[in-house]
């Protein structure tokens, strides 16, 4: 019997709107480079859930393309980035980001989260200008990739910051659908861009093909921001096939939709070992979940399921990482649930 992956959120295709929809457009003849009709209406569907007609919207590949567009694009020379240590651009990104000349600095943090006063540590360290570089830009991911959320009051603070410390703020959202369906939250669409610079809608991990939704909305940031894509390879002939995807998403709330499903499900699994006493790495309300087990029990759980050892705690213990996806089902997760009740 095949295992079934709970190592990423992607591991399946696309949502089967998506799908019928790339195929009943398929020969309908459109604009290249993202100036479809199918790309302008779901720019025009995106504005209207956060409420803002004045942002920039762009279609891009994926997470890493996004965030190497946008850092490299704001960022002058002598410029830096702030990161949190488990950041994905410090990471997982093959330095991506230092390979543009640009120095990433990464933070220690409890929760994955980054607070005023751990940008205050850097901003205090690098006072001997010219003589080091110059912090400019806070990166900060919602969900984080530990599986913590931004509270509102939480963002407001880092975006007063660092309107007072002329930072630019901006937000992976390569799992923002999470955040914002989780049990917890308290921000909205429109908080998001009204307390970011710029951020992106996450869609490889939430129903697409592939496929992350730029938002710009300082409007510094916008000028030639079109130039940054072309250059460097992002900008699509085909653009159609990222526009479709996020028009589908957008229609019906199904983009929000998917993403709860796979919160429930983790939710799901998250409170089965809950129950078996076991502890975890983080506190999590979205589809990441972190449980420390034994060895001997991931080696058993591992015989049916897949999943990353995410960090040894001791020789004998270790938290593994487990992932939903929107497409999850109900079936699996209760056969996985049987397993850990009998660990």
């Amino acid at each position: 019997m095949k295992k079934y992956s709970f190592k990423n959120d992607y591991s399946e295709g696309c949502h089967p709107n998506i799908l019928e929809a790339l195929i009943k457009t398929n020969l309908s003849q459109q604009n290249g480079y993202g100036y479809d009709d199918y790309c302008e209406e779901a720019k025009l569907l995106i504005k209207q859930k956060m409420n803002n007609d004045d942002a920039d919207i762009h279609f891009v590949s994926g997470g890493t393309q996004a965030n190497l567009l946008v850092i490299s694009s704001i960022l002058r020379p002598h410029e830096s980035v702030i990161s949190a240590e488990t950041g994905h651009i410090f990471t997982n990104e093959t330095g991506a980001i230092e390979a543009t000349g640009h120095k990433v600095h990464g933070l220690a943090t409890s929760d994955g989260k980054l607070k005023p006063e751990h940008i205050q540590s850097v901003l205090d360290s690098h006072t001997n200008k010219p003589h080091q570089v110059k912090q400019k830009l806070i990166y900060i991911s919602n969900s984080t990739e530990i599986g913590t959320i931004y509270k509102k009051k939480e963002l407001q603070e880092l975006s007063e910051f660092c309107k007072t410390n002329d930072l630019y703020l901006f937000m992976d959202g390569a799992r923002l659908g999470q955040a914002l369906t989780s049990e917890i939250n308290d921000l909205t669409l429109e908080d998001i861009a009204n307390l970011t610079d710029v951020f992106y809608l996450g869609g490889t991990k939430n129903g697409a093909l592939l496929g992350e939704a730029i938002i710009i909305t300082n409007k510094k940031l916008k000028e030639e921001f079109g130039f940054h894509i072309k250059q460097k390879g992002a900008m699509l002939a085909k653009g159609r096939l990222l526009g479709i995807q996020f028009l589908e998403l957008m229609k019906n709330e199904l983009y929000f939709d998917l993403a709860k499903h796979s919160n429930v499900q983790a939710m799901k699994i998250k409170s089965a070992f809950q129950k078996k006493g076991f502890q975890f790495l983080s506190e999590t309300f979205t589809n990441q979940i972190f449980p420390i087990l034994s060895n001997s029990q991931i080696e058993k759980l591992a015989e049916n399921f897949d999943f990353y050892i995410w960090k040894k705690v001791n020789e004998e213990r270790a938290a593994i990482r487990i992932i939903t996806s929107w497409a999850t089902p109900d079936k699996i997760v209760d056969d996985f649930i049987i397993n850990i009740n009998q660990l």
